[in-house]
């Protein structure tokens, strides 16, 4: 990196987690007036994942923020409706995401780099790729069931020439994601699904570079060059071709060793207001990348979803809990019925178990579970605390 800028503001820690919090809609009253497109809005990327639990991480993360949201308004505020053109589009951000539609032309750069790519993991048979736009144009929206089939065998790689095809196309821009039936993608032409006034690649590289790092460092409120770069996973000297000219304002905060910046409307007015008690996605974008957030909550974080069993710690889907501003355990939860299972929870002491126990029942509501059963708790002497506490929230 070259020279940096001198900091302009010195932050202390806790500072600086309350305005990754408030970024995060994590702090102070929530929006529901804007609901759930607002919450996409303001956080600028919600990741998907298959994985479902209590419910998808999409559906998580406007609950942290919201309370208890209907899933089918979730739905609705991400895709889009009868006539209406699609308020979100799915693409490659920090990992599989929805965005905002405001946001296609910023990824213009992503597209130009995908169309010059030089190989890809699948092979295309000649002709399939203008077949399947074709059939879009004639017939769509289609799933890749309805172009001709998702794959040749059972096995998940196996893909189809049309999946290959409306994959690379929606890899290009050709093609967006207007809704999800059954977890499949429904696929349409862009030319018809995005508002004629952002179907553009008219920004360059630089630009919409230095729009993304703008926008994550809104959505992070304060981060470092990696922090920024991770949020749509950019490169670090992408990072640094930009930061000058974003509107970051340079800072140092207490305990972090490299240099950060943050949303100069973030340092204009001291966070404050109520922090949300919740339960939280591990796809969640405040806790999706572990160094920031031990760097940040002092909590280590990690999906051991795809970790064998016998080597799991805290569990298939350990989700952290979020109360008071900090980060006091994990649930790695199940459904049995209406019953919400804690199949295991780890607390980080007694102070944690009342928020665990409201955490726990507020979210049993929301998946319309009249019950809560714990099966493990470490450390095992707050067992007994946190029967009581649920029995009370229960009762």
């Amino acid at each position: 990196m070259t020279s940096l800028p001198r900091p302009s503001t010195d932050l202390s820690a806790a500072e600086a987690r309350r305005i990754a919090l408030r970024a995060q809609g994590l702090l102070g009253a929530p929006d529901r007036r804007s609901g759930v497109r607002g919450v996409l809005r303001h956080l600028g990327a919600v990741q998907l994942d298959t994985i479902s639990v209590l419910a998808r991480s999409h559906e998580l993360i406007p609950y942290a923020r919201l309370g208890a949201v209907g899933r089918a308004t979730v739905e609705d505020a991400y895709w889009t409706s009868g006539s209406e053109p699609p308020r979100a589009f799915e693409y490659w951000s920090h990992a599989a995401c929805l965005l905002p539609v405001e946001e296609w032309p910023h990824f213009a750069f992503r597209r130009r780099a995908y169309r010059a790519r030089p190989h890809w993991n699948h092979d295309l048979p000649d002709g399939v790729y203008d077949q399947v736009v074709e059939q879009l144009r004639a017939q769509g929206p289609l799933t890749a069931t309805d172009l001709g089939g998702a794959k040749r065998t059972s096995e998940w790689w196996d893909w189809s020439g049309a999946k290959v095809a409306v994959e690379r196309a929606l890899m290009y821009g050709e093609v967006v994601c207007v809704e999800r039936r059954g977890w499949k993608r429904v696929y349409d032409l862009a030319e018809r699904a995005i508002p004629h006034a952002l179907l553009h690649d008219g920004l360059d590289d630089a630009e919409c570079l230095r729009r993304l790092v703008r926008l994550a460092g809104r959505s992070l409120g304060v981060g470092t060059r990696a922090d920024l770069a991770d949020y749509h996973r950019l490169k670090g000297d992408q990072v640094d071709a930009v930061i000058a000219d974003s509107g970051l304002v340079p800072v140092a905060v207490e305990g972090w060793s490299k240099p950060a910046w943050a949303d100069p409307e973030a340092l204009a007015t001291p966070p404050r207001g109520r922090h949300r008690t919740t339960l939280l996605s591990p796809f969640d974008s405040l806790v999706w990348e572990r160094a920031r957030t031990e760097r940040v909550f002092g909590f280590t974080h990690r999906l051991e979803a795809y970790v064998p069993k016998q080597k799991r710690v805290h569990g298939y889907f350990a989700m952290p809990v979020l109360a008071g501003g900090r980060l006091v355990g994990r649930v790695d939860p199940a459904r049995e019925g209406r019953t919400l299972v804690a199949k295991q929870l780890t607390l980080d002491g007694p102070r944690a178990v009342p928020a665990v126990a409201q955490a726990l029942v507020e979210a049993a509501g929301w998946v319309d579970c009249t019950d809560v059963r714990v099966e493990r708790v470490e450390p095992p002497e707050l067992r007994e605390p946190l029967t009581r506490e649920l029995s009370r929230a229960l009762a």
